[in-house]
């Protein structure tokens, strides 16, 4: 089953996909064509009469009438997938697409790098796959709070391997503050969902934490401020929805930023709750769900 860690890299690549040309090209010096168009593509490669088979993501580059280049992300966190399939991913793609395909393997430990960095022999002559693999001795300890903000998805990476150094901590949670305030709160959650636990308490120590029981520091910062204002607005308009209108928003708030899916019927579920008390329970559930409904207890489905 994937890991937070495993789901938080894969969200910074999906969520801008030039990342994958960035690392190849800046990290590990691999020549890309040169296009502005960069693009997402289906993870499922269908083989007929072979079963599908399905990558972690995809990254096209060039339109999708004439693709030029193609990235496949693996995030691999152990040796447990055989080299072989990485393989059978790239020949699988280049039949789909017609153009040149790279593996991009991402591994957080320095052995398993080292284990996918080995070419892989296919067993078909002449097809012999050399993926292109970033370790954790591949990723720069980032101590310039404005390369932070420029490359917060690396930050964020660099914090994850490299955050036991106070200074790289300090530099990402500076570039924090210079990040459109939607974005923010996400690329900590990433930082901090995949970090070890001593990394996870330099994060808090050095984030301005609260009392509120909630998944990180940001969030918190997050849900006090929306409830300040949810009560000035109680008052300037003789309403109590204010406050849970903002205790509902942090709750979605939380689930986004960890890139968990919402479900319309959670969605409305959470929207339409009027119980200040059963949201507060619900936005500290967001911090560890695997999924949305994973919100409600029994005691929530008594009271529905």
């Amino acid at each position: 089953m994937p890991s937070p860690r495993h789901d938080s890299l894969i969200n910074l690549f999906r969520d801008r996909p030039q990342l994958a040309v960035e690392i190849l090209r800046d990290l590990l010096g691999q020549e890309l064509p040169a296009t502005p168009l960069v693009r997402l593509e289906n993870t499922t490669f269908n083989t007929r009469p072979s079963d599908d088979i399905e990558a972690d993501l995809v990254v096209v580059l060039g339109p999708p009438t004439g693709p030029a280049h193609a990235i496949i992300v693996e995030i691999q966190q152990d040796k447990s997938k055989n080299p072989r399939q990485l393989a059978r991913y790239a020949a699988a793609l280049w039949l789909l697409l017609g153009c040149d395909a790279t593996v991009l393997v991402v591994c957080p430990d320095a052995r398993t790098a080292e284990y996918y960095a080995r070419p892989v022999d296919s067993g078909l002559t002449g097809y012999r796959l050399q993926a292109r693999v970033l370790g954790p001795d591949g990723i720069p300890a980032i101590t310039d709070p404005q390369q932070a903000a420029a490359q917060p998805e690396l930050a964020a990476m660099a914090v994850m391997v490299h955050g036991r150094q106070r200074k790289v901590v300090e530099a990402f949670a500076t570039a924090l503050a210079e990040l459109p305030g939607e974005h923010a709160p996400k690329y900590y959650e990433h930082a901090y969902s995949m970090s070890a636990p001593e990394v996870r308490s330099l994060l808090e120590e050095i984030m301005t934490s609260t009392t509120w029981p909630v998944y990180s520091p940001f969030a918190r910062e997050h849900y006090g401020r929306g409830l300040k204002e949810g009560e000035s607005r109680g008052r300037t308009e003789g309403k109590a929805e204010g406050k849970t209108e903002e205790a509902a928003r942090l709750v979605l708030l939380v689930l986004a930023a960890r890139g968990l899916e919402v479900p319309d019927d959670v969605r409305a579920r959470i929207t339409a709750c009027t119980d200040l008390a059963r949201l507060e329970s619900w936005a500290a559930r967001a911090a560890t769900a695997q999924a949305g409904h994973d919100l409600f207890d029994e005691s929530d489905e008594e009271n529905r």
